[in-house]
């Protein structure tokens, strides 16, 4: 959630200073049911525990998802560090059983307990590639407090170049005009 958040609030930020991200919002984008799908399976990953034996399987399969959806879109400038983010955090997640391993420090900082719900980060015995893992903490009372690796870091990155990349001063014509020479 909280990257979402983070994500949302990059794409709007360019309204601070009189600018819209014209080139992210009025982009065409090829397949971009992909996206919506991934982010929608794992929303209902998270929240069905009926699905827990298939919800590792399920988180990996987003992944490949939305990396499709990048692949197909990576001309948008950010695309392609939103991928290796997405990369970095689905290899990850592949490598460990369909969970992202986070630092128990992070995890405790974050205040976050653990359950008997599918998590798509928790601290892991012997995780491979930990470095990658959910490694820092937004930390609780600070609202959404969660825990965030270096994937998440390159797709906040990834998503400031694509909304700032091809942004436009409100008010702006949507195409210069051309200039008229008699001849």
């Amino acid at each position: 959630m909280l990257l979402l958040a983070v994500c949302a609030l990059v794409v709007v930020s360019p309204l601070v200073v009189g600018r819209w991200p014209a080139g992210l919002l009025l982009h065409r984008w090829r397949w971009p049911a992909l996206v919506w799908v991934a982010l929608a399976l794992q929303v209902v990953i998270m929240q069905i525990d009926a699905l827990h034996r298939i919800a590792p399987v399920m988180h990996i399969l987003t992944y490949v998802a939305a990396g499709v959806f990048l692949w197909l879109n990576r001309a948008m400038p950010g695309a392609l560090i939103v991928g290796l983010g997405a990369l970095s955090n689905g290899v990850t997640i592949a490598l460990n059983g369909g969970v992202l391993p986070a630092r128990a420090g992070a995890v405790e900082a974050a205040g976050l307990g653990a359950d008997d719900a599918f998590a798509n980060s928790a601290v892991v015995e012997d995780p491979v590639l930990p470095w990658l893992g959910d490694n820092f903490a937004w930390p609780d009372p600070l609202p959404l407090a969660n825990t965030f690796s270096v994937g998440d870091v390159l797709i906040v990155v990834g998503v400031i170049v694509a909304a700032w990349a091809r942004t436009r001063r409100i008010g702006a014509a949507s195409v210069p005009a051309q200039e008229h020479t008699a001849g």
